[in-house]
C-alpha cells in the first residue's frame, strides 16, 4: 500500500530515473489509476509492453513505485502501483553542484513540457466534453508583487487545499462513488520574473 505522504527526492539517481520522459508519463498514468499492469500503461502510453515493463522496473529499483499486494489472479501478470502520494523536488537538494543544478534543471523542463503537452491536447478535444465540464475547466495567469516569504505561505496555502480536494476524491473512489468523476490536471507554478 502506497505511504500516504509524498516522497521528496534528494539524490541524483532517483532524479534521473524519474527524469526520463517515458517513466515520468507511466508515473504519472500509474498515479492516477492507481494501480495497473504493464500492459495496462502500455495501451495508455502507445508503447510496447516489454519497454513499459523494463521502465516500470527501474521505477521500482528507485522505490519510486512498486508491486501492488493482493492483484491479479494467476500470477502472469504484475500489478504495480506508486510508492507514494506523490513526488515533490527542490532546488535545494541539487544546487551544490552545476552539473546537479543541471539535471534538476533538465528534469524540471521536461516535466513542463509533458504539462504543456497535456494542455494542448485539452485544448484541441475541449469541444468533446460536455458543457459542464467545459465550464468548470479554467487556466489564468496572475501576476502579483510578492516577497519570498508570501510566496512561500501561498504556495503552502494552496498546497493545503489541493491536499484537502484530492483526499476527498480518493476517500470517495475507494467507498465506489465514481460517478461523474474524471481525472483533472492542475498545475501550478510559481516564481519571480523581472519584466
Amino acid at each position: 500500500m502506497p505511504r500516504d505522504e509524498r516522497r521528496r527526492i534528494s539524490d541524483l539517481d532517483t532524479l534521473k530515473a524519474i527524469g526520463h520522459p517515458l517513466r515520468l508519463k507511466l508515473y504519472r498514468a500509474l498515479h492516477i489509476k492507481r494501480t495497473a499492469t504493464a500492459s495496462q500503461l502500455a495501451d495508455q502510453v502507445d508503447e510496447a509492453v516489454s519497454l513499459v515493463s523494463y521502465h516500470l522496473r527501474k521505477l521500482a529499483d528507485h522505490g519510486l513505485v512498486e508491486p501492488a499486494e493482493g492483484r491479479g489472479t494467476d500470477g502472469r501478470e504484475r500489478w504495480w502501483q506508486p510508492s507514494s502520494r506523490g513526488l515533490t523536488f527542490s532546488d535545494a537538494d541539487f544546487d551544490d553542484a552545476p552539473d546537479r543544478a543541471a539535471v534538476y534543471a533538465a528534469a524540471n523542463r521536461m516535466s513542463f513540457d509533458q504539462h504543456v503537452e497535456l494542455y494542448r491536447a485539452h485544448q484541441s478535444t475541449r469541444h468533446t466534453w460536455d458543457a459542464e465540464w467545459r465550464s468548470a475547466s479554467w487556466s489564468s495567469e496572475n501576476l502579483l508583487r510578492l516577497t519570498a516569504t508570501e510566496l512561500a505561505a501561498l504556495s503552502q496555502e494552496m498546497g493545503a487545499l489541493i491536499d484537502r480536494y484530492e483526499e476527498a476524491g480518493r476517500v470517495r473512489d475507494d467507498a465506489g462513488d465514481t460517478e461523474g468523476r474524471e481525472s483533472v490536471a492542475l498545475h501550478t507554478y510559481g516564481f519571480p520574473f523581472r519584466p
